[in-house]
């Protein structure tokens, strides 16, 4: 199947399609084909009408439909286009850290994912935000349409219990990736290298002056999401583990707690043999008490996998990602000879 890419605007004079960008939009996708015109077709009079030059970088996660057709048929028409091709399917949070590291804005970069759901048309309020003096302005999700109570209730649980066990880095309510970052602020972004991402974390980590702003999030405007309730159970494991010790704790307190319960059970039971005797205790409380030890011993050891198998990923350094091909827009600095 031959796919098109959508009409666009008159291209831009020559003078200013080699104009370095103020502002770079990095666009992660992954089978976005049936919404990738539409996004494209939204997103270019917004930023037109903010009056500063731009680039838009598109990545191609793996996409097994046609993505980078469509990636590619864009670059052809509109020389703001940065097409990032990756050499597989790395996920979202190694994509995105790809199209940063291939931004070439010189005072902001803008991160949006091409499904719709965070309209292209909030961005001006974000850059009026960062005209104010911010280096982060986050958009934060006053209503999300689309989405079942399910996954609202687990969203709302999984932010509360981040705020409780994440220790000095306060990770935003109701706030995704969809922000503005200020070039020094990406910058510091930038120069986090971990192989366990959670860019939520990471956005928060940075630190410097952030202020939220409001917006209501839209149902996707075509195609499937691409995250079950897996990919969130495990995205979530990597927040938790990513930025807090907080479960190593829980397990260590856990281990106090049962090795307290097992004392005052042996203290009781020398008290009644003493005093009653000494009868044959029954099988299915003696099941009990060890399938809860196990149970704990078990978990606990899990725990401390999940921390020992980041360990392991770490100390391999290998290349966060592999791209099979960068075709960077007009608006990019040239690399010089050699």
């Amino acid at each position: 199947m031959r796919i098109e890419a959508p009409s666009l605007p008159a291209p831009q004079t020559h003078a200013a399609a080699y104009a370095r960008p103020a502002l770079s939009v990095v666009v992660p996708a992954y089978n976005e084909q049936e919404v990738l015109p539409a996004f494209h077709a939204r997103l270019v009079p917004v930023m037109q009408g903010i009056g500063l030059p731009w680039e838009v970088v598109y990545v191609n996660d793996g996409s097994r439909d046609g993505t980078l057709a469509l990636m590619l048929g864009l670059r052809a028409q509109d020389a703001r286009v940065s097409v990032v091709n990756l050499s597989r399917n790395f996920g979202k949070e190694i994509a995105l850290t790809a199209g940063l590291d291939h931004a070439a804005a010189e005072q902001a970069v803008v991160v949006i994912d091409a499904d719709l759901q965070d309209p292209p048309e909030v961005i001006p309020d974000l850059v009026a935000a960062w005209r104010q003096g911010y280096d982060v302005a986050y958009a934060r999700r006053r209503a999300r349409e689309g989405e079942t109570w399910l996954k609202k209730a687990t969203a709302a649980g999984f932010y509360r219990v981040m705020k409780r066990i994440g220790g000095k880095v306060e990770l935003p309510a109701d706030t995704g990736d969809f922000r503005l970052m200020s070039r020094r602020a990406l910058d510091a972004l930038l120069a986090l290298r971990e192989q366990h991402r959670f860019m939520k974390g990471l956005f928060a980590w940075v630190g410097f002056p952030s202020v939220p702003v409001l917006y209501d999030r839209a149902p996707r405007a075509a195609g499937e999401t691409k995250w079950n309730y897996w990919k969130l159970w495990n995205l979530s494991l990597e927040g938790i583990t990513a930025f807090t010790v907080g479960p190593l704790k829980i397990a260590t307190y856990l281990g106090l707690f049962t090795a307290f319960g097992a004392v005052i059970y042996g203290v009781q039971l020398i008290i009644r043999t003493i005093l009653f005797g000494n009868p044959v205790a029954g099988y299915p409380s003696l099941m009990a008490v060890v399938l809860f030890l196990g149970g704990v011993q078990l978990m606990t050891l899990g725990i401390i996998g999940e921390y020992l198998g980041r360990i392991f990923n770490e100390t391999k350094r290998r290349p966060l990602y592999i791209v099979e091909r960068h075709v960077p827009s007009e608006m990019a600095p040239k690399a010089g000879p050699g």
